[in-house]
This record gives structure tokens, sequence and C-alpha cells, in this order.
């Protein structure tokens, strides 16, 4: 079996056409043809069906296929890593990162570095907290920001950056906008905007409100700070947010933010890559940049 076979396998899967596949490949039609025949000789099975002018995978293609990609995945990577090694200048970093990091953290460090690597390339994944664990573990990128640190996740490590507070944020008209700080159970009769199922500050907010006496009332759900932010400023309840992401927002319709007076409600936000494996020596640069800026 030869990697022409399996790579050109992989592109009439996904083109479910064996002349665009040839086209981008840029090879005869006939070539591809020829491949695809012989791979399903050594195999013993029929990886395609003609549908009309297209062609559809058999049950036992789509199966090939999950193996072929993680194999060819797997290729890519070490050719890269290679690259790396003889260059570190020319690697790219595989960073994932929450919504709420996207705003101002990740833009501002990325920034930082490439003034002293600007030839180094990112390849950005942004998602929910489990999401990001899961994509670390999987190999699909190789660092994380993070919040909150885990502690109690196998296979993972890293560093604990900051500790950053969540504010109360509210409509410039509400009773209690004119307060320098207030407890958070002042707003046990309000409705709150909300991140939805997943997020961690979610869970923050949460276990927050529980603390204080009371389960929130959640008249809106989102899941980006930015539409958290907005739909408060609007009039449509009250949450809870990151000091950053109040910073640096630029839309000019901006809500109240106070400090909560009797609870220390934050986040911790860390760095995270798989434990028993070494990170290419461009994320690793990257990591230690971070760390060390943070210190």
């Amino acid at each position: 079996m030869e990697l022409r076979q399996l790579q050109y396998f992989a592109k009439v899967a996904r083109k479910q056409h064996v002349t665009k596949a040839a086209e981008e490949l840029h090879v005869a039609q006939s070539a591809v043809s020829r491949q695809i025949h012989q791979l399903e000789e050594q195999l013993g099975v029929n990886l395609f069906l003609q549908q009309g002018r297209n062609l559809q995978l058999t049950p036992v293609g789509s199966l090939f296929l999950r193996r072929v990609e993680t194999i060819l995945a797997s290729l890519d990577r070490a050719v890269d890593e290679i690259r790396e090694f003889i260059d570190p200048e020319l690697g790219e970093i595989r960073l994932g990162f929450p919504h709420s990091m996207g705003v101002h953290l990740v833009p501002f460090i990325v920034s930082l570095f490439r003034q002293k690597h600007p030839n180094v390339k990112f390849k950005f994944k942004q998602g929910k907290y489990q999401s990001l664990i899961q994509s670390l573990l999987n190999a699909e990128i190789d660092l994380a920001f993070i919040s909150p640190f885990p502690s109690e996740v196998n296979c993972v490590k890293g560093d604990v950056l900051y500790t950053e507070e969540l504010l109360a944020i509210l409509p410039s008209n509400h009773e209690l906008a004119g307060e320098s700080s207030i407890k958070l159970n002042q707003l046990k009769e309000d409705s709150f905007v909300m991140f939805g199922e997943g997020f961690s500050l979610r869970e923050i907010v949460m276990n927050a409100c529980k603390e204080a006496g009371f389960t929130p009332s959640i008249s809106f759900e989102g899941e980006e700070t930015d539409t958290i932010r907005g739909l408060v400023a609007a009039g449509m309840g009250v949450s809870l947010l990151p000091e950053m992401a109040l910073q640096y927002a630029s839309s000019p319709l901006k809500p109240v933010h106070l400090s909560i007076s009797d609870q220390n409600v934050t986040r911790t936000i860390g760095l995270i890559h798989r434990e028993k494996e070494a990170l290419p020596i461009v994320a690793e640069q990257f990591k230690q940049f971070i760390v060390k800026h943070f210190e």
C-alpha cells in the first residue's frame, strides 16, 4: 500500500468525484482511478459506490477514511516538526482558547510574540472548557489558554498565569448603577444574562449566586462576552463578567460595572499542554514567552 494511494483516496472521498479530485491533485483522472482500483484490490473491498456522476463512500470506506485521515494528519505533523527542528522560526503554533479570551488576551500575546518571531504561523481553535481539553488530548492543538485552570484532568499539565476578578454588570438605568460596589444578593430579584451550558464562566457565576443564597433567574443566554455585555447594556438583565471583557470593549453601548463586596468572585487563567509529550520547539518557545510575560 502506497502513500499516494491513501492521498488519492482521501481526496476522492472529500470531493466525491474523481475528476474534481484529479484537478486538485494536478494529475490525470486515469491515474486517480487506477490508484483507487489498486487500493480496493489490495483491501479486498469496495470503498466507493457510484451515485449518478458522484461517488459515495461505502460503510467500510467511511471507516477506512477516518483511519487514513489520522495517518495523513500525523504525517503532515511529522513533516512540520522536522521543518521546525531545522528552523523554529518557520513553525506553526496550534493554540486553543475560550471566546472570552479572544477579545484582547490572545491577540495581545500573539502580537507581542510575533514582534520577535515574525515568521511563526498560528492556527487557532476557539471552544468551551471541555472541548478545548479534548482537542488538546486529541492532538488537534498543542497549547490552550483555559479557565478555570484544571486541577484534576489526567494527561494535562500547565501553568496558572493569573487570577482575574469578575465584576457585576448592570444597565446604566439600573437602580444600583450609581453604587461603587454591591453585594451579590442585591441582584437576586433581577434577570440574568448568562453564558450557555458548558461554558466555565456560567458555572462560576452560578456558584457565586448559590453562595450568595439564591438561584439566578436566566432571561437570555449567549456564547460570547460581547453578546452578554451588549444584552445587559440594552437592559435585558444583569450579569457577571471578567475585568478583561470590560476593559477592551469597543461597542458604544456599555453597561455599568461594579465590584462585588461580599464575595471574591474570580477565575484562574492558565496555559495547558499534554503531560507526557514534548511540545514542538516553536510551541515550547511560545509557552516560555507567555509564562515569563505573566511572571
